[in-house]
């Protein structure tokens, strides 16, 4: 076990017992890594923000019943996941479904104009923007949030099979998109 996690625990049998500086420090160590996973996921500043400061009004509610089955981090990032899920789904109806999108004429450039303007890690994070939700996610949670396959399973509330599975096509799909692209190395 790492002093890190250690911390993080100890800090959350202290909001346990209502000690309020414990939740301003995890807010201060977390806060930052929840909005970001939160900001990808829905594509709104604001809705991230609100999310991430509901997820340590949720930590003061809930951190009672932690069991410490996974590490503070883990545990957070699943709140949050569950409130923006939560929040998409009640936004749903007034989103554009996928066949009217797919009718919306592209004005964007060529894909070799495009590479051309942008260098790869934008590029990639285009492409990364365009796979499928639960592909998406996985890449973030691995990439961006530094979660191991088990963590993001337990994230996701999915087995490890599943998440090694995802990630499989995630990356074939993102490989495809670069090299069509015009980069020559595939996966980064």
């Amino acid at each position: 076990m790492t002093a890190a996690m250690e911390t993080d625990r100890a800090l959350v049998e202290r909001v346990a017992k209502g000690d309020r500086a414990a939740v301003r420090l995890l807010f201060l160590r977390h806060h930052a890594r929840i909005y970001r996973f939160v900001a990808r996921q829905t594509g709104s500043e604001m809705m991230a923000d609100d999310i991430a400061n509901e997820v340590f009004l949720e930590l003061w509610r809930q951190a009672p019943g932690f069991e410490g089955r996974s590490e503070v981090s883990t545990w957070l990032l699943g709140i949050a996941r569950f409130k923006a899920l939560s929040l998409l789904r009640r936004k749903k109806e007034d989103w554009i479904d996928d066949e009217a999108a797919a009718a919306v004429p592209d004005s964007a450039d060529t894909p070799e104009i495009v590479t051309m303007k942008e260098d790869k890690s934008t590029a990639l994070r285009r492409f990364i923007d365009a796979l499928p939700h639960e592909h998406r996610v996985v890449i973030d949670l691995a990439y961006y949030q530094g979660q191991s396959v088990t963590e993001i399973g337990e994230v996701l509330d999915i087995p490890v099979a599943t998440v090694k599975t995802r990630m499989f096509y995630a990356r074939k799909k993102l490989g495809e998109a670069l090299k069509a692209a015009g980069y020559d190395r595939g996966w980064p």
